[in-house]
């Protein structure tokens, strides 16, 4: 055998070696626990035959505790990129069945590698995590590994893309990169209650292919505006079912994921958070084949209040929107923030505070439709005019107030009411005189405030309008390094 030839079979012979990753009886334990190897995950990510990988060789320099004799396939993480439906996009995935996916020192070197390429190439980031956590036989350098780690989640926020899976175990350090990223796609129902991850996926497979749905909405990175396609749905489409799906009775809950589908292209969004605070929608959607962010209010649920979890998830989604050329619909139909000590002492004020100033803070068009009440403090928190809002629509059953007529009335006319004859017909007469004056849209029209009126059923064509006239906005801002989000 010839030299030349010779080393070719010594590198398949290697490559052979690290394929097997922790070995037949490892893998055999992890697959029979209904999981996917990692290399099986990134084959199912990308495009078939696009994944490329980088530092396959890569070794652990641990001489600790009798480390220098552990061979650990791929330092315990496989690193590359490929094409996801045809768009480059860099990832990892972490090796369960080597050494338990365990971090250290080389590899932190390897994940922060692929993560510097990501932000140079300007490409979305895929973090698929499946950890024991830091190698403690590796001390400090682990815990180093880690800070580096957090460090470029940083630098890469706002520039690209970031997306997590958790696939698994994700213990100690290793749960805070996650925490630092855009998006956490985490296997099972675990993001009801704290809202830490955004997706709750049923299997490896359901959480792959979610986040190829979600990756279809975004650009590449902040340079670029996001995807537009051709979707088949026709942009003048109207629809009269919404003349009709606003209750009568203005105590009556309606599904505002019903609006949302009638008026987006083929009826699809993809509802991040889907599980947590569900008093408020956060969707991503497409109008006219451009994608755009929704934010709604939910009369379903808490007659679609705001409290101190809808505005923190609201704000976030706002943020990721903005940094990404993401046009913003709001959808408003919400009587207030949730009153009671519980939320007061939650910090409500500080927590809504958020929402007025990230929609303040938001560059990119912003539309508003308010479908019914829109009153007080909350009508300003869903982006109005004063806080940006580009284009502002009402349908004709909407209430734009400081507060309820019934409430209204009580207060204004309190003097009035108790010294009448008949005190029960005096509030009466004003709630419908305050209902007269303040809870409808034309007030807030006459002023400006709304800049029109539209039939339900033409809700769609108008938006896409003002979307595609809006499309090439700028806006400029006073020069500063960042403004200080309120706690």
């Amino acid at each position: 055998m010839g030299i030349v030839k010779e080393k070719i079979e010594d590198l398949k012979t290697r490559e052979t070696r690290i394929l097997e990753m922790g070995g037949e009886k490892l893998v055999a334990k992890h697959k029979g626990k209904g999981k996917l190897t990692a290399r099986e995950r990134l084959a199912k990510l990308f495009d078939k035959q696009t994944f490329r990988e980088i530092d396959m060789f890569v070794r652990h320099r641990c001489v600790n505790f009798g480390m220098e004799d552990v061979e650990i396939p791929s330092d315990g993480i496989i690193t590359g990129h490929g094409l996801v439906d045809g768009r480059p996009v860099f990832a990892f995935a972490q090796d369960f069945t080597s050494r338990a996916g365990s971090l250290g020192e080389m590899q932190a070197k390897k994940m922060c590698k692929v993560m510097d390429m990501a932000v140079k190439a300007g490409v979305p980031f895929v973090g698929i995590n499946d950890s024991g956590g830091a190698r403690i036989q590796e001390g400090v350098d682990a815990l180093s590994g880690y800070g580096q780690i957090f460090f470029r989640n940083s630098v890469a926020s706002g520039v690209i893309p970031q997306i997590s899976a958790i696939m698994g175990p994700t213990a100690g350090g290793a749960v805070y990169s996650p925490a630092m990223t855009d998006f956490i796609f985490m296997v099972k129902n675990h993001n009801e209650k704290s809202g830490v991850a955004q997706f709750a996926c049923e299997s490896d497979e359901d959480a792959i292919d979610q986040i190829k749905r979600l990756l279809a909405y975004l650009p590449a990175n902040n340079m670029e505006e996001p995807p537009v396609v051709d979707t088949g749905d026709d942009p003048t489409r109207t629809d009269k079912k919404l003349n009709t799906i606003i209750p009568d009775s203005p105590s009556q809950s309606y599904d505002m994921r019903d609006v949302i589908s009638l008026i987006v292209d083929n009826q699809e969004f993809f509802e991040p958070h889907q599980h947590f605070a569900t008093n408020i929608l956060t969707a991503f959607a497409r109008l006219g084949g451009r994608p755009i962010g929704i934010i709604a209010n939910q009369p379903m649920v808490m007659a679609g209040c705001l409290d101190i979890n809808a505005s923190d998830k609201a704000t976030r989604f706002i943020r990721f929107c903005d940094a990404f050329n993401i046009p913003l619909l709001t959808i408003a139909d919400v009587p207030g923030y949730l009153p009671g000590s519980h939320q007061e002492w939650g910090g409500i004020i500080r927590h809504g505070a958020k929402l007025l100033w990230c929609y303040s803070e938001a560059t990119v068009p912003k539309l508003l439709l308010v479908t019914r009440k829109d009153y007080g403090g909350s009508y300003l928190a869903m982006c109005s005019k004063d806080l940006g809002a580009d284009f502002a629509f009402a349908w004709p059953t909407a209430e734009i107030a400081v507060m309820g007529a019934a409430g209204a009335a009580n207060i204004i006319h309190r003097k009035e009411i108790k010294g009448a004859d008949d005190p029960k017909a005096k509030r009466e007469e004003k709630i419908a005189e305050y209902n007269d004056l303040f809870s409808n849209p034309y007030c807030a029209a006459q002023r400006g405030y709304i800049d029109a009126v539209i039939e339900p059923a033409q809700t769609r064509p108008r938006l896409i309008d003002a979307l595609e006239v809006m499309c090439s906005k700028r806006e400029l801002r006073p020069p500063k390094k960042h403004g200080n989000i309120p706690m």
